[in-house]
């Protein structure tokens, strides 16, 4: 027996062979099970509708098709097992139908084919799974704000190449990672506006001889309209190709303040104290609280990151048309991209939520600290008229002797700024002792930061009562968004459970 005959022997010689059903089939057929057959049974509910409608079927057989599209066992097709017997889910649907409805349920595909039935069901999952991370985000998001809002006065040093740079607040960092999250929840949203929309009427790729109405598939199905030109409607790739770009992006912003939580965790930092529910004990260290919840989030952000980069390296130079890259085999790395992406921005709200804060040491940090000193060359402008050049070098040479003598900033006298002066300029300043202990104060220092943006307490009110305003604007769209999907695949079953009471 040569080696053909062997490969034959064990593998079938009709299709589907024994490893690629194995190896392709069925972990499609069983990805299908859990996220497809819902949208699937809504478009042939729709379409059924749509063909009645236009009078392209027959009351009487319209009737027929919808009984047994409602007398399907979906319970007992998502716990079936591949067989090899269909090709997929999709022929399996098909053929208790014609079992059940008899030869005229071979209409209900009239004018569609699997390719726009196919496209269109990727994005009834993907919009849903997108306004699931939405919500997930806006959550996050509402306990961040709360957070930033109880940490206007914190007062701590902000840190630019992971050095000390300048006081900040706490309220200042944390509106920055809102307004960070912000954005991606932006681009999560318009990822949904491009995705909703429906491919069904495109057919094969040319739309159909048979006058179907591709808007009211499109409003049946809950969609924004329809994806207009029908080579576009099943070659076109980008809509999930938006959804992986954003979904990653903002698992990369989310993955670096999670490497900040955890750095301000550590004992040496002593910023955040994690709360119980979120730590781990070790099996032999009896002092030590590990912050997992937060680790878990910094590699799981990573995977995130890594499957929304998988689907699009898949898309990379595949043809513009119906292929099979950017179906079956490429959409689940972008449904878990989706539900990672949900699952930490759930678990980030928990424990921002619940996180204690430092202030003392924070405080104290930045009171010992030379992040201040910026303040000082800005005064020495302000007081004596310098440069602000001049002003700077005669800040580095007081911090550099500060250091030497081991000085904090606050401890800085004004002999040492007016030795530093006349080396430069030849005569001490005009600065007085009460002006260098403001200028050398934390807390001075950022209340006069007060311009739009800045970390003062008044500005960092209003930034967080404006982002509150934003977030319900956000939130009034998610839920119009997820109303409208309802309602209309809501009103799908009222239709056909009507022409059955008939």
């Amino acid at each position: 027996m040569g080696y053909q005959e062997r490969i034959f022997q064990t593998e079938g010689t009709c299709f589907p062979g024994k490893t690629y059903a194995e190896c392709v089939l069925e972990p499609a057929f069983n990805e299908a099970k859990d996220h497809l057959l819902e949208p699937m049974m809504a478009i042939n509910k729709a379409h059924l509708i749509m063909l009645r409608e236009q009078s392209l079927l027959s009351e009487g057989d319209a009737k027929k098709i919808a009984r047994a599209i409602q007398e399907l066992d979906l319970q007992a097709l998502q716990t079936s097992l591949y067989t090899g017997e269909f090709e997929d889910l999709f022929f399996q649907v098909e053929s208790q139908l014609l079992k059940s409805a008899g030869e005229v349920a071979g209409n209900l595909h009239l004018a569609r084919s699997r390719n726009d039935m196919g496209v269109t069901i990727y994005r009834m999952v993907l919009r849903q799974k997108l306004l699931q991370t939405i919500a997930a985000a806006l959550h996050a998001k509402e306990h961040l704000l709360l957070f930033a809002e109880d940490h206007i006065d914190t007062v701590m040093i902000g840190y630019t190449h992971t050095q000390q740079a300048q006081p900040t607040t706490m309220a200042h960092y944390i509106t920055a990672v809102v307004d960070s999250l912000s954005r991606d929840i932006g681009r999560l949203m318009r990822a949904h506006h491009n995705c909703n929309h429906s491919s069904m009427g495109a057919a094969a790729l040319t739309t159909s001889g048979f006058a179907i109405s591709r808007e009211r598939m499109a409003q049946l199905l809950g969609f924004a309209g329809i994806v207009e030109n029908s080579y576009d409607a099943i070659g076109g790739a980008d809509y999930i190709g938006e959804v992986a770009a954003a979904v990653q992006l903002a698992a990369i912003n989310l993955g670096r303040v999670t490497q900040d939580l955890l750095l301000w965790c550590t004992q040496e930092f002593a910023a955040l104290k994690v709360a119980n529910p979120y730590v781990q004990i070790s099996s032999i260290m009896p002092q030590k609280r590990n912050p997992v919840s937060l680790e878990h989030m910094r590699s799981l952000l990573s995977s995130c990151a890594g499957n929304a980069a998988a689907v699009l390296t898949m898309m990379h130079n595949t043809p513009f048309g119906d292929i099979v890259d950017t179906e079956d085999d490429m959409q689940p790395y972008a449904w878990r991209s989706l539900t990672v992406l949900d699952q930490i921005y759930r678990l980030l709200a928990a424990v921002i939520g619940t996180i204690e804060v430092n202030k003392d040491v924070l405080l104290k940090r930045a009171k010992g600290s030379f992040a201040t000193v910026t303040e000082l060359a800005d005064t020495l402008v302000r007081t004596d008229g310098l440069s602000f050049r001049t002003a700077h070098e005669i800040v580095s040479d007081v911090v550099k002797q500060g250091l030497d003598q081991g000085l904090s900033a606050s401890e800085i006298p004004l002999s040492l700024v007016n030795g530093a002066a006349r080396k430069l300029i030849g005569r001490e300043l005009t600065l007085t002792q009460a002006q260098l202990a403001q200028a050398l104060d934390p807390v001075a220092f950022v209340a006069i930061r007060s311009l739009p943006g800045g970390p003062s307490p008044g500005e960092m009110s209003r930034i967080i009562a404006d982002r509150k305003r934003q977030q319900e604007e956000q939130r009034t769209w998610l839920d119009n968004a997820c109303d409208t999907c309802q309602t209309a695949l809501q009103a799908l079953d009222r239709v056909l459970s009507g022409w059955s009471e008939e």
